[in-house]
């Protein structure tokens, strides 16, 4: 039977944040914006369409919901979300939220400067504020 493993360079370029109903959510290890990726704890899956219709829709629910949260926290000007995969062909899903002054504005966030990693007390911090996001959020059925 196959189960549901994390691709190695995710789980290095994140953090674990919680497991939501079907994603697990991370914090992507740049500082420069507030980035959660959304993974589907479904293995061998690289593509939305080898998800089920009800799965599909649940990851959208997750993705559209922590992204009005976010830009309702961190007040941003634009939430950018996309599932890209050259690079690491499990399926997952960015969730970033945007400034007009963040480093990358206009232009995605993609290849853009060099990262800026977390410190612990303020990776302590961000993760405390996503956990009580996402404790206020309905992301079931």
């Amino acid at each position: 039977m196959n189960h549901f493993s994390l691709h190695p360079r995710l789980a290095a370029d994140s953090h674990l944040i919680t497991h939501l109903p079907l994603c697990e959510l991370r914090l992507m290890d740049d500082a420069r914006y507030p980035w959660l990726i959304l993974i589907p704890r479904r293995p061998a899956i690289s593509e939305v369409f080898e998800l089920s219709e009800h799965d599909q829709q649940q990851m959208w629910r997750e993705a559209t919901r922590l992204g009005q949260a976010l830009k309702q926290q961190y007040q941003g000007d634009k939430v950018n979300i996309a599932t890209l995969g050259n690079m690491v062909a499990q399926l997952h899903l960015h969730v970033i939220l945007r400034h007009q002054d963040d480093p990358a504005w206009p232009g995605p966030v993609w290849g853009q400067g060099q990262a800026e990693v977390y410190d612990d007390a303020r990776l302590e911090q961000i993760s405390e504020e996503l956990l009580a996001l996402v404790d206020d959020l309905t992301l079931g059925d």
